[in-house]
């Protein structure tokens, strides 16, 4: 899974970046516009997993992961500035827009004052800006195409038409309902404001600063109820995450937070894009599976190997929490509690399966 950090310049991007990925990238008091992007690749922290590996202590412990994608910030108009990010970004699953709640004199602000609804929505137009421009140039095509002889795909035209009507009212296109077969055609167009989004508050390290923060996110869930909001200190939680893992939990209690947030985000963004995890054990290895919610046995089976899919015939199930409960997979069994499931089987977060196939 793949997901881009946005958001205007110093808005604590990096910084939010670091604290994710436990890197060390540099942070700068002034706005970048050019530059290499950065990129860090985390597992996705799962104690079903720990436990897993404690029961059957594999040869090889494989978690989820996740690439996050972090690059120079969005300019208010700018839009051949802006198109850098959009050109890297367009093709991630999820967008964490950081928002600047914090005031630090030392730290440039290109825009005036502290307004994280102002930003919200100028970040937001940014984007339905770049997928005007993407759905008139390619209506543009088509007009020379048809004037040479060649027939437009009338399907993506009406589809170009549309968005365009909607983009043209600065509606985001994640706000619009597009049939199936809209959508389906859809799929090609590398669209922006489509991507599904977690807005991140990046508050200060001040008295009242987190209050203020999450003052702001109740305001903002009321204001945008079918956004998700998180609210942070990207400067404590970098500070987190370069702790040794040894002293992270002690510091964590010091602070009074429960988890880190990268955690939090984690989970936030696994809601938003319906994932699930499954699971498969044994002795060489304990690993899990990220799949789309309401897949099917099948499917996910060929995320394990193709050959499995082409050949399988059964899938022995079951969940976590019943092994757990049963301490190993024969009383599991006398239990009746491992299940055996066919193809249209919808796979659940947290099973444990195994595939029997024959190719």
């Amino acid at each position: 899974m793949k997901i881009a950090l946005i958001g205007l310049s110093n808005s604590g991007k990096t910084t939010v970046f670091n604290a994710l990925t436990g890197l060390d990238t540099e942070t700068t008091i002034y706005p970048k516009i050019s530059g290499e992007p950065h990129l860090g690749v985390v597992q996705v922290p799962d104690p079903e997993i720990d436990r897993l590996s404690e029961i059957y202590r594999p040869k090889k412990t494989t978690y989820a992961k996740i690439e996050y994608i972090d690059y120079i910030g969005l300019t208010k108009g700018d839009l051949k500035q802006n198109k850098k990010v959009f050109d890297l970004i367009k093709d991630v699953e999820a967008i964490v827009h950081v928002v600047r709640a914090f005031y630090d004199e030392s730290i440039m602000n290109p825009m005036e004052g502290i307004n994280p609804v102002r930003d919200i929505e100028t970040v937001e137009l940014e984007l339905i800006f770049g997928d005007l421009e993407l759905a008139e140039k390619r209506l543009e095509r088509m007009e020379e195409g048809k004037k040479r002889g060649k027939k437009p795909d009338e399907t993506e035209k009406r589809l170009l038409l549309k968005c365009r009507d909607f983009l043209m009212k600065e509606t985001a296109l994640r706000n619009v309902a597009f049939t199936e077969e809209e959508m389906k055609a859809m799929r090609p167009l590398p669209f922006l404001s489509t991507i599904p989004k977690v807005i991140v508050l990046n508050s200060g390290e001040r008295d009242g600063d987190t209050e203020y923060a999450k003052t702001l996110e109740s305001s903002l869930l009321n204001r945008y109820p079918t956004t998700n909001v998180l609210t942070l200190c990207g400067k404590i939680e970098m500070d987190i995450s370069q702790f040794p893992e040894d002293e992270k939990e002690a510091f964590l209690n010091e602070l009074g937070i429960a988890e880190p947030a990268s955690n939090r985000l984690i989970q936030t963004c696994y809601q938003v894009l319906g994932l699930v995890s499954f699971i498969t054990v044994g002795e060489d290895e304990v690993r899990a599976w990220t799949i789309r919610s309401n897949t099917n046995a099948l499917t996910a089976a060929g995320k394990v190997h193709s050959d499995i899919e082409r050949g399988f015939i059964r899938a022995e199930v079951i969940s976590y929490k019943d092994f757990i409960s049963s301490g190993c997979m024969h009383k599991a069994r006398e239990k009746g509690l491992l299940r055996l499931e066919g193809k249209t089987y919808e796979v659940k977060d947290g099973d444990i399966i195994n595939f029997m196939f024959n190719v």
